[in-house]
């Protein structure tokens, strides 16, 4: 791994539809953005580790913490087409898309999903954990299933896979947001339309599933809180005041 260029990249719009401005949102201290950046940051495994925003009020923030940023266009219809207008600035052989709105990561989040490029065959690699029982009906905790070769066979906002004879199945897997792309993955992901599973379930990997290209799903150290909501805001800060 230590032979590729890795650059990461931090998608951090102002205005989120679940939640207006929440990556400049306080959080133990620290703007939102500033916390996902640090994790990237410490696991010394990317560089550079910037934030792409098409929001002047967000780079200004960032910019008196140090943090590096990139203008994109805010014509960009998700976080993904945010990074690949990146990669026509900053050249890498990986680039690691991470969502704005997960402050407790960590840095130990970043070699499993990384780990995984040692396979050539990986083209795009992301990260699961067991999803908690509170969480197996929550639209918002996207279901992944995959083959024994890690490969994923499906996303989805369902349940999956369905407990057909109610054996009481409890190992749902909970997909994290956070995607490595190798460069020629993340060009064509950019520009293939979306997809007509991607517009049902509103998930942009499903862009990739559906022309061919196949995501490997790594297990991730533990859960995350991302922010969607002020109950999860309050959870965040809680651990992160820990």
């Amino acid at each position: 791994m230590s032979s590729l260029r890795i650059a990461a990249v931090i998608p951090a719009r102002l205005q989120s539809t679940r939640m207006a401005r929440k990556v400049l949102r306080p959080i133990a201290g620290r703007p939102m953005v500033e916390w996902v950046w640090r994790a990237a940051s410490a696991s010394g495994l990317m560089d550079p580790v910037v934030v792409a925003t098409d929001a002047e009020e967000v780079a200004e923030v960032c910019r008196a913490r140090s943090i590096p940023v990139v203008m994109t266009s805010p014509a960009c219809p998700s976080g993904s087409d945010r990074v690949r207008e990146v990669s026509l600035e900053i050249d890498a052989e990986i680039y690691v898309n991470i969502q704005g709105d997960e402050p407790t990561l960590t840095a130990d989040f970043f070699p499993p999903l990384l780990d995984l490029f040692a396979r050539p065959e990986v083209e795009v690699s992301t990260l699961s954990v067991c999803c908690p029982p509170e969480e197996f009906t929550n639209p918002n905790a996207v279901k992944v299933v995959t083959a024994l070769d890690g490969r994923a066979l499906y996303f989805s906002r369902a349940t999956i896979p369905f407990d057909r004879d109610r054996v009481g199945f409890t190992g749902y897997r909970k997909h994290l947001g956070i995607y490595a792309y190798r460069k020629a993955a993340l060009e064509r992901f950019a520009a293939l339309p979306p997809s007509p599973l991607e517009k049902l379930e509103r998930l942009e990997q499903l862009r990739l599933l559906e022309n061919g290209i196949a995501i490997y799903v790594a297990d991730a150290p533990r859960d995350t809180i991302g922010v969607d909501t002020e109950e999860d805001l309050v959870r965040a800060e809680a651990l992160l005041n820990r």
